[in-house]
């Protein structure tokens, strides 16, 4: 096992005595869980859709939970200034290939989300959440150090045309999420509360307009509220799983809905762990969600840097929203969405996005004794 003395001043020596370890613990439940119940679901999902290796998405998921930790671990050594530099690089980046699926991306559902790189399929809005939390707090952030800059105005300019090209794609749930963010920040930086009120009944507006423009929308809702009105065969198979497993579940790999289940492994795998680990790991599941997210809060609680507040608190908002529109979906609490359980369903740009995110709340939330650390 790898130790370092409270004296050492090499840069892993510093990272190992400043960042929060119980946070990365907690993150490295998350993954082993994943881990198992992606072996657990994945099998299944592979043979109905003809692939030879039954393990195919197994191979992928780890394949690509390696870098993902290499992302999160390396990201978490920066700086707090090195943190917003990286995040502006990312979030250009990401944005320009976001406007580029309009164009070159591959139709998949009727939705222009991907872009094909060989031996990849990715999803640049993934980056752009984790990046446009961080470019945010930032611009608020020097609203308030700089006085003349108008970095409110840049932000809701920036924000405007992120959610313009998110709903061009269209990716409404990524939009929502983005906007929830945007305005949990904007709340925080204690701008007018008149404009937040404002911009509370535009974000509702906007909703409504969502479900009467895309159709997909207007049919979830639908089938939310009235299951008769159309197809609801993935949420059924859902809560009969969590019905199947009770308080302790029928066993690792005892499952038998997940063989119904078309994306067992992906945006229900949250159903396979309520049938085959029971309501006991679920009710754990959900636990270390919430303690990595209270715990972030906490380390951040005392921070007098508002750049570090603000980008803290929009990270841990996406990462906390995002799984609570997933279990929710999978126990019919809202209408389904199409998003992954962090670091637990398989997807490939979706589990380098969060290590990317995860690597800038750890770095945000290291004990520093000074500007520079």
């Amino acid at each position: 096992m790898i130790t370092f003395d409270r004296t050492d001043q090499s840069v892993f020596g510093r990272w190992w005595w400043t960042v929060d370890r119980w946070q990365l613990v907690a993150l490295a439940i998350l993954m082993a869980m994943g881990t198992v119940l992606i072996t657990a679901a994945s099998p299944p999902v592979a043979e109905r859709i003809g692939i030879d290796d039954t393990f195919y998405f197994v191979e992928r998921h780890l394949l690509m939970l390696v870098p993902a930790s290499i992302i999160m671990m390396s990201v978490s050594l920066l700086s707090p200034r090195g943190v917003a530099r990286t995040a502006v690089v990312v979030y250009l980046v990401a944005l320009a290939l976001v406007a580029a699926t309009l164009v070159v991306g591959v139709e998949i559902k009727g939705a222009r989300r991907w872009i094909h790189i060989p031996g990849l399929s990715l999803q640049p809005s993934e980056f752009v959440k984790p990046a446009f939390a961080v470019v945010a707090a930032w611009l608020f952030s020097l609203s308030r150090t700089t006085p003349g800059f108008p970095g409110s105005f840049v932000s809701m300019v920036l924000y405007g045309g992120t959610v313009g090209l998110l709903l061009m794609q269209p990716d409404l749930g990524m939009a929502f999420v983005l906007s929830a963010v945007w305005f949990t920040q904007f709340f925080l930086a204690g701008l007018n509360v008149l404009l937040v009120v404002a911009l509370g009944v535009l974000g509702v507006a906007g909703l409504v307009m969502a479900y009467f423009t895309f159709p997909h929308v207007t049919s979830r809702i639908d089938r939310f509220l009235d299951p008769q009105a159309g197809d609801t065969y993935q949420v059924s198979r859902s809560l009969e799983a969590f019905a199947n497993g009770g308080l302790m579940g029928t066993g690792p790999g005892q499952g038998t809905v997940k063989f119904s289940l078309p994306d067992a492994h992906a945006d229900f795998i949250f159903a396979v762990a309520g049938e085959e680990l029971g309501l006991v790991a679920c009710l754990l599941i959900v636990i270390t969600f919430g303690f990595i997210v209270l715990r972030g809060f906490a380390r951040v609680f005392n921070e007098n840097n508002y750049f570090v507040i603000l980008a803290t608190a929009g990270l841990l908002v996406q990462f906390g929203l995002q799984s609570m529109i997933n279990m929710g979906s999978s126990l019919h609490l809202m209408p389904t969405k199409g998003m992954t359980l962090p670091f637990i369903s398989y997807g490939g740009s979706s589990l380098l996005a969060l290590g990317f995110g995860m690597g800038m709340v750890l770095a945000l939330t290291r004990k520093r004794f000074g500007p520079g650390d």
